[in-house]
């Protein structure tokens, strides 16, 4: 009866380690596997930090880029002022003198006809000479528009023309020009308006926007794993 008892009880210890080694063993690969997939994630986690950070600082660089030219050149404009202008004047005065590349250290001058409009702001009776945009304003502070001198000159000729007959007399045209009125020459469009510095911000602040999400998401993912871990550990 002893021996009887004795084996049952053996047995029974047996199938305890049994039990014991099987759990262990579904632990030890519960765990393995765990490891694998933080190994795996790891490297993920940081490619995508650092995708994150190359968005940052390139949005950074273009901040910098657009900074110093669309954006200096916005503030620096005194031009801010938006009105209706009524063409006064609109005529050719004489030809101006261009000089165009033709090969390696090669210029060559052609000619092209200096229009001139001039306008009266809102009905005030202020009359200004109108310029196509700041380009040409610095190009040349007597011609309306300046052309792209090439060979032709019969060309641009043309282009003058077309421009000059749009610009009729007692026509109203949309400018800008200088509330302070140290500036006399009114624009007739900006080449960086408005519009133009929202759309070239718009790209580089998705940019940044989108580089801070991605670090935001992996460090939040980290967060919720190492919450899980500890939570898992107090269960147990």
């Amino acid at each position: 009866m002893f021996f009887v008892a004795g084996a049952k009880n053996a047995a029974a210890a047996g199938r305890g380690n049994e039990r014991r080694s099987m759990y262990q063993k579904f632990r030890d690969v519960d765990i393995l596997d765990k490891k694998k997939t933080v190994t795996a994630l790891k490297p993920g986690e940081d490619r995508a930090i650092f995708l994150g950070l190359g968005m940052i600082l390139s949005s950074v660089m273009m901040y910098f880029v657009l900074g110093i030219t669309i954006l200096r050149s916005y503030a620096d404009s005194v031009w801010t002022a938006e009105g209706v202008c009524v063409v006064h004047n609109s005529t050719v005065t004489a030809d101006m003198n261009c000089s165009y590349n033709c090969g390696s250290d090669c210029w060559r001058v052609s000619k092209y006809p200096c229009l001139q409009v001039y306008v009266s702001i809102n009905n005030t009776g202020r009359v200004s000479r109108l310029s196509h945009n700041e380009e040409t304003q610095d190009a040349s502070s007597d011609c309306f528009y300046v052309p792209r001198c090439q060979r032709d000159s019969v060309a641009m000729h043309t282009v003058i023309m077309n421009i000059s007959e749009r610009l009729k007399v007692n026509q109203q045209v949309p400018c800008f020009y200088d509330p302070t009125e140290q500036q006399e020459t009114v624009l007739l469009s900006r080449l960086f308006d408005h519009s133009v510095v929202f759309h070239s911000l718009l790209w580089p602040s998705c940019m940044i926007t989108g580089g801070a999400l991605i670090i935001l998401m992996v460090k939040l993912t980290q967060y919720l794993s190492r919450l899980c871990e500890e939570i898992g550990k107090i269960k147990r």
